[in-house]
């Protein structure tokens, strides 16, 4: 009789951790050579990431029985995504609306029977995905849309954005596994503690005034209030994408990332950082 293989064991981390180093490398190195060789290439990654995002999410609310319609909620993305680079943040708000409204008109062709629920269900993956998202196009046009220097500002933001969030994660989950003992979240998350929270504050503030005086050249504590706003809202963003999930009874987004799981496992703080960390460098440093 054939038995069950027990899935392999990874330790406290959770996840296999060679492999899961392997994927984020490509990933990093994939973001550097597009931000540094031609920044508008890294928009084509944005734009590919809202796609692979919305059908992830188009997976996960099958499972509950809600068909979130891909076809106006891709299209309304990728155009979201581009307005925002070339034409800044009113573009998107109008952009956002309108396929807003798209999407709610292409869901009449369904008739009545469900149309809440997949209208409200639509909405919800066109402002947490592709508008959210859109921010890192904000923070990149920073340097110029066009006729830019290969190491603007942009450039340097989303470096500092990309570095300050990663932070919020490896701190954290270094900190988590050697001194993880009292739960933040046991029933939404219970791998995450709170020794795990502080480790990624501590490494959020450091990485956060590095960047801001080595990279951005502006003061100190704009790098302290950098982290702190970092470390609070990637923290939310992954309990939030935590409790997507046990609502809809997955485990993970997809696999498309080995070690990682779906996409949607690695841009939950990447989503919920960057507007905030866009409004600060947009104030305070820009």
């Amino acid at each position: 009789m054939a038995t069950d293989t027990p899935a392999r064991a990874h330790g406290r981390a959770g996840r296999n951790v060679p492999v899961s180093i392997a994927s984020a490398v490509v990933l990093i190195a994939l973001i550097l050579v597009t931000l540094l060789v031609w920044k508008t290439l890294f928009m084509v990654v944005v734009a590919a990431a809202v796609l692979v995002a919305i059908w992830e999410l188009h997976r996960g609310f099958s499972a509950m029985s809600v068909d979130l319609p891909e076809q106006p909620l891709m299209a309304g993305g990728v155009v979201m995504v581009v307005v925002a680079y070339f034409w800044g943040a009113p573009a998107l708000v109008t952009a956002t609306a309108v396929s807003a409204l798209v999407t709610m008109l292409w869901l009449l062709r369904r008739g009545v029977p469900g149309y809440v629920h997949s209208a409200t269900a639509s909405v919800f993956t066109l402002v947490y995905v592709p508008f959210l998202g859109s921010f890192v196009a904000l923070l990149l046009r920073e340097g110029g849309a066009t006729g830019f220097h290969r190491y603007d500002a942009g450039v340097k933001g989303i470096l500092t954005f990309i570095a300050v969030t990663a932070a919020s994660d490896i701190g954290g989950f270094v900190a988590g596994v050697l001194f993880g003992r009292h739960p933040m979240a046991p029933v939404i998350s219970p791998k995450k503690s709170w020794e795990g929270f502080v480790g990624s504050g501590v490494a959020c503030v450091a990485v956060g005034v590095a960047m801001i005086v080595w990279v951005l050249d502006a003061d100190w504590w704009i790098g302290v209030c950098l982290g702190l706003v970092a470390v609070v809202m990637a923290t939310l963003g992954d309990l939030c994408e935590s409790v997507i999930k046990r609502d809809l009874g997955i485990k993970d987004m997809s696999q498309v990332i080995p070690g990682h799981g779906g996409l949607m496992d690695r841009l939950d703080s990447l989503l919920a950082t960057v507007a905030p960390i866009w409004l600060l460098l947009h104030y305070l440093v820009f």
